[in-house]
This record gives structure tokens, sequence and C-alpha cells, in this order.
């Protein structure tokens, strides 16, 4: 199934898409509300109102708990001559920070070095603690596409990453949720994907080079703490970004970023505000 949380006059109902122009109404919400029913997916191939695809909002707008991988990418790890990771490298980022597939960035000006990450997502569609593999293999919903928009000057200024991850209205996120029967490799998926920067292609890979793959990640932030349904993964994200470049790049007001996950779709979001040049 295709799942999403569309904005219709003024207020907001999570959906199972039909396809890209038609999609089902489903009782509740938003995607966070449906997945917290422990028969959610019953629920979602129901029947309903057809309802036009015009407007889509984050597919879960307000996650309890939004967990970012750093580092996760193996070739990319390994061309940089690092080892690889024996354990994933977490960080968390806010809900305010999300915006939907569509939607503008933020520009901050308090920031002059705002970066992309294209990445896969992982939604979680059941509580669970201490997973073994067969039970987050299980607690995983779908499968979403994200943009980790990093203020980089803000990210470095401690050891600690958060301040410059979670900057509001910020983070592209969607355009649906996919169930992982329909992708290849299910709760593993392999799939190609790809972030372009006014038309240039600025980072390419296939999600089979995680480190940590999205059962594997479950299974660790599980042992931490409680992963809720409409919980999210940021699985980490592939070479290419902005500030590693030389001469390094960023975004300025007007920036086209695209976010592409085969199999997921594309997040399409304009930059917007003032970023000041970095000295």
């Amino acid at each position: 199934m295709r799942l999403a949380t569309l904005r219709v006059d003024g207020r907001t109902t999570a959906a199972r898409l039909l396809d890209d122009r038609t999609a089902v109404e489903l009782p509740a919400p938003d995607l966070g509300a449906l997945l917290a029913g422990a028969d959610w997916r019953a629920v979602a191939a129901r029947d309903g109102a057809r309802l036009p695809v015009t407007d889509l909002a984050p597919p879960v707008p307000r996650p309890g708990k939004i967990v970012c991988v750093g580092l996760n990418y193996r070739n990319h790890i390994l061309e940089m001559g690092r080892e690889l990771p024996t354990h994933p490298t977490l960080f968390a980022k806010y809900a305010e920070a999300l915006v939907g597939p569509r939607d503008d960035i933020a520009l901050d000006p308090a920031s002059g070095a705002v970066d992309w990450e294209a990445e896969l997502a992982v939604v979680i569609g059941a509580a669970v603690r201490h997973a073994t593999e067969d039970q987050a293999a299980a607690a995983i919903a779908g499968f979403s596409a994200l943009n980790d928009i990093t203020m980089r000057d803000w990210q470095y200024r401690t050891p600690q990453w958060l301040q410059g991850k979670t900057f509001e209205g910020s983070t592209p996120f969607g355009p649906v949720l996919v169930t992982p029967d329909e992708l290849p490799g299910g709760v593993r998926p392999a799939l190609a994907l790809r972030c372009t920067v006014d038309g240039e292609v600025v980072q390419e890979s296939t999600t089979a080079d995680l480190v940590f793959d999205p059962v594997a990640l479950v299974r660790y932030v599980s042992t931490i703490v409680t992963l809720r349904p409409g919980d999210v993964i940021a699985t980490g994200t592939p070479g290419g970004v902005g500030h590693a470049r030389d001469p390094r790049r960023y975004l300025r007001d007007g920036s086209t970023v695209s976010t592409e996950i085969e199999g997921i779709g594309t997040l399409t979001n304009v930059a917007r505000g003032y970023a000041p040049v970095p000295a």
C-alpha cells in the first residue's frame, strides 16, 4: 500500500493512494493516528470516499520520536578512509523540523552553511522494545523519503550534532509511506537514491549499501527506548553533501532540492529565506 497524509480544505486526513491523483480517505486525521490502531493495515485497506491528491503533508506530521543515523553508507565511509562503525551513530530531530514533500525549506538567517542529506526513512507501525530480529521486521510499517537538511556551522559548534540538525521548517519528509511488501528487498529494501540541487545530481547511491539496515536499526534503537507507532528512523545519507565539496557548496534562496527514492517517490522543495555567505 501507498499511504499519505493529505491536506484537504484546511484539515488533514490519512489516505490510501490509488494513483498519483486519487486517494481513498481513511478514518484518521493523519498517518500517525492511523498507525496507532492495532488493526491499521485492515483499516487502510478499506474502501471509502475518493479524494484528489493535491497537497501532501509529511506522512506522519508529528512523530513522537525522530531518530537519525550518521555514517551509515559503506562505500562513502570507505572512500573517506574510515573504518566501518561497529555501532550506529545516533542523534535526534524534533517534529517542528518537518515539512511536506512540496513545502519550502526554511533558510534561517542564523546559518550560512545549509546543506542537503537525502535519506531513506523507516516508519514504525507497532510498539517494540528489546526487539528480536523478527519483532523488529514486523514493527516496520513502511518507508518514506527524508532530506536531513543540516546547518553545518551549527552542527560543528560542539561535538554534539543536534543543534545543526533540527532547525524549524527545514526537513522535507514524504511524499508517501510505502509498505515493505511493495518494495524490492521488503524490510531491507534495495532502492536507488538520488538528490539533485538545481537540476545537478549531487548524491546517488542505493539503500542496499547501508551498514546498518532498517531491521538492525529498529533492534538497536528499541534497546534504548520503546519505539511506538509513527516514530521515524532516518537511516543516514551517502556521499555527495555540499560541505564535503571543494569549494564547499550550500543552499541559497531559490535553490531547488529534489530527493528521489526508487519505488517511493520524490520530494521537491525550494529553499526560501536569507542565508548569509560564509566568511
